[in-house]
């Protein structure tokens, strides 16, 4: 791995040539690095903005589940079956959706051989269970930090490995050949740096292996990590395309700390109630809409199973119509809301917990599970003690204060386009993780995990049987990539250069507003087409609205930018899907075509109209391209599960000849 020093257009610039740059400190990021190392290519560097400041470090639920093939007891599964229930999501490839499968085993034994305590009982059986969009009780879990145990093995196996690792390093931008069909390295800047004519690093990569999360930085309603914002715009500016950009999934979660709260703190049937801004005037509103005390109690149950908003579950006064309910009295209604783990919810005079009048269901998942308790505190104790200590650990005590809530922007299903290796269409990049946009509409909770873990391994895999040769002369990577280079510098020095003052946070807070707005659970056509041509705006002229100063502003002039385009993407996306009939389903409600402008108004009486999904658009993916300051879509025709000859002698000739690559 070569380090020396460049000049380009008057700035000083670190530069390393390399055969594989990883971006990103996440688990997938990581298990690339590790894999890539035991297969014998150590010429690997990973470049981080904040070393463990991605969601896989920072994020988790009440149980955060991990999906795998189902590995004990008596129910029957294979390999193909779970395939099928990843693609029956829609939306989803077929032979990606069986990569996946037949990785999980692998992918899973891996973190279990590094540590990572997922339970088994004295015979070593994996047990199992019931997840969003699961049929076969595949979900396992280590508990509410799950992700951040898988980190921390892959962290502790990096570090064994001595691979070298660049921290506070953020990635501005991606370089390509000339004709711009494949990455040949990324520009960075070098935060820990002082004057910003020093601050920036070159690489000079055969591979780029991208691992840095999903756009949370796009939207104010957020339950991404703070410090896990998304760069996929660096990604679509080099020529990368999207895919399934319109499918976000968004769910109840506290905003004092950013947490998810499905699983268990909604079994335990906690009270959901609304404030004015100052606190007073506490309304039960769920008690408005829902009929009686049992549907209400089976509704809040089932959002722990049923946690992401989905259109489906809106009807027979469904698990999904609390989160429209809430939406309407935040941002219909302008209220606060809470939920309250210190007191049940109230029918008639009192709080009294009304276990007679339960769903049966209901009380035999309380029963079997220990937490037939009286209040919901009590209840959420005795069935998950860890849920009520992770919050404990951040300063709140569930047994005496309410969480405030919002429905939140907690996962994007696609992302960049990627094929069975994991390589984007622009080639010797391999997007992997959230910003792999692989799933469908419907992914099962936890899949998310064994994506990344499963087709980061495949990834290194390609690479180090097809791409493992060693990075060009320094001569001849500048030759191809100083027209993009001296394009970021230019940017560079028109920010600092222009006397303004630093606006990044303002221009940041306009986009989220507006991305929340109208990428959220509720989209409004004319709404999304307004946005459009603010967004476009904006982005036209995102170097005139700002100024930098210092290293830090300057990269926060880049991340603003990159955001500005990412959002401008992802609304063109959303408009193209209505445009071309697109309805309700996933995490969102689409009012086009319908009588109900404004379903928050009157959300049980329009959800039957609103919740009609089978429209022809709905059975291809959307992919998205950014050229020439263009965003274009198409139709892709989703891919069936491939048929497999698995005659022995046959994989076994293949195999020796590499022929599967």
């Amino acid at each position: 791995m070569g380090n020396e020093k460049v000049i380009i257009d008057g700035y000083s610039i670190e530069y390393y040539n390399l055969n594989t740059l990883i971006i990103g400190s996440g688990a997938a990021s990581l298990n690339a690095a590790v894999t890539l190392h035991s297969m014998g290519q150590e010429d690997i560097l990973i470049a981080t903005s904040q070393w463990g400041g991605g969601t896989s470090n920072n994020a988790g639920s009440d149980k955060q589940t991990y999906y795998k093939l189902s590995l004990s007891g008596d129910q029957p599964d294979s390999v193909r079956e779970m395939a099928r229930d990843l693609f029956n999501g829609r939306c989803m490839h077929g032979d990606i959706a069986l990569c996946e499968a037949q990785g999980s085993v692998q992918a899973f034994m891996n973190l279990v051989r590094l540590g990572v305590p997922f339970p088994h009982d004295r015979y070593g059986a994996w047990a199992g269970y019931k997840t969003d969009h699961d049929p076969r009780s595949r979900a396992t879990s280590a508990g509410p930090y799950t992700s951040r145990m898988m980190f921390e093995a892959l962290a502790g196996e990096v570090k064994k490995s001595r691979i070298r690792i660049l921290d506070k390093h953020h990635i501005i931008a991606l370089l390509t050949d000339s004709d711009r069909t494949r990455v040949t390295g990324a520009l960075a800047i070098n935060t820990g740096k002082t004057i910003p004519s020093e601050a920036f690093v070159l690489f000079n990569s055969v591979n780029t292996v991208m691992g840095t999360g999903g756009p949370g930085g796009i939207y104010e309603t957020s339950v991404y990590p703070l410090s896990q914002s998304g760069s996929s715009g660096i990604a679509f500016d080099a020529g990368a395309s999207g895919q399934n950009l319109t499918e976000s999934q968004f769910g109840i979660a506290s905003l004092k700390f950013r947490w998810n709260l499905s699983g268990s703190y909604q079994q335990v049937i906690p009270r959901y109630y609304s404030t004015r801004e100052d606190g007073s005037d506490e309304k039960e509103f769920l008690n408005d809409v829902y009929p009686d005390y049992t549907s209400l109690t089976r509704a809040i149950f089932l959002k722990g199973y049923q946690w992401p908003f989905d259109s489906r579950k809106l009807e027979g006064f469904g698990s999904s119509l609390i989160d429209l309910l809430v939406f309407r009295e935040r941002e219909e209604r302008g209220r606060r809301v809470w939920i309250d783990y210190r007191r049940n919810p109230s029918w008639g005079s009192d709080d009294k917990f009304l276990n007679g009048s339960l769903d049966p269901a209901v009380t035999d998942y309380l029963a079997r599970s220990g937490a037939l308790r009286e209040r919901p505190a009590e209840r959420l104790s005795a069935m998950n003690s860890p849920a009520v200590t992770l919050y404990k650990e951040h300063g709140i005590d569930l047994f005496s204060e309410p969480l405030e809530i919002a429905v939140c922007a907690q996962h994007n299903n696609g992302g960049l386009k990627g094929n069975i290796w994991w390589e984007s269409d622009l080639r010797h990049l391999f997007p992997v993780g959230e910003v792999n946009g692989s799933h469908g509409v419907y992914r099962p909770g936890g899949s998310a995990l064994n994506s990344g873990q499963a087709g980061s391994y495949r990834a290194a895999q390609y690479i180090v049987k097809k791409y493992n040769q060693s990075a060009p002369p320094k001569e001849e990577f500048l030759a191809e990539a100083r027209s993009r280079i001296s394009h970021k510098l230019g940017m560079a020095d028109c920010w600092l250069s222009s006397g303004k003052s630093n606006r990044t946070s303002l221009l940041m807070e306009t986009i989220r507003k507006r991305m929340s707005a109208s990428g959220g659970i509720l989209r409004r056509r004319q709404q999304i087409l307004e946005a459009l041509r603010e967004a476009a705006d904006l982005n036209a002229g995102i170097l005139s609205e700002t100024g930098a100063s210092s290293v830090s502003e300057l990269v926060s002039c880049y991340t603003a930018a990159e955001h500005c385009l990412t959002h401008l993407i992802y609304l063109e996306a959303i408009n193209a899907y209505i445009e071309r009939g697109g309805r309700s389903r996933g995490s969102y409600i689409i009012t086009e075509g319908t009588d109900h402008d404004n379903p928050v108004s009157d959300p049980a009486g329009s959800v039957p109209e609103l919740c009609r999904y089978d429209i022809p658009a709905e059975k291809d993916i959307m992919v998205v391209s950014f050229t020439d300051g263009k965003v274009t879509t198409r139709l892709e025709e989703v891919r069936e599960i491939p048929p497999q000859d698995l005659w022995f002698e046959k994989v076994w000739k293949e195999y020796r000849e590499d022929n599967y690559f």
